[in-house]
């Protein structure tokens, strides 16, 4: 009876680390950030793609912002605007709520290419 169990357990976990990696492949060609000033595309960063992780600053007249881009995240280190909402607001990994700098008109989106 044991060994059923065990093998059913087995098997569960072996069907599901197939599928996580399926989806993986479908996917094709990773998660990538957006970085836009004032409507205006900044950068595109495959967030994949990144092997070791980086800062990255923009620099505008309007202001200064330093992102971390890590594999799979992205997220704003520093800004010398007053609020400091965009810093406070972390890491984001996936496209559901972007960073945005108002003062900055700076926005970060996570988009699946």
């Amino acid at each position: 009876m044991m060994k059923g169990k065990t093998l059913f357990w087995i098997v569960l976990f072996a069907l599901l680390a197939a599928g996580g990696i399926g989806l993986s492949l479908l996917r094709g060609g990773g998660t990538r950030a957006v970085i836009s000033v004032d409507g205006q595309v900044y950068r595109t960063v495959d967030l994949l793609a990144v092997a070791v992780p980086y800062e990255l600053t923009v620099e505008t007249e309007l202001g200064r912002n330093t992102l971390l881009v890590s594999q799979g995240s992205i997220q704003v280190l520093e800004a010398d605007c007053p609020g400091q909402d965009c810093v406070r607001q972390g890491a984001i990994t996936d496209g559901a709520i972007p960073i945005v700098c108002l003062p900055h008109k700076l926005v970060i989106q996570i988009e699946e290419p």
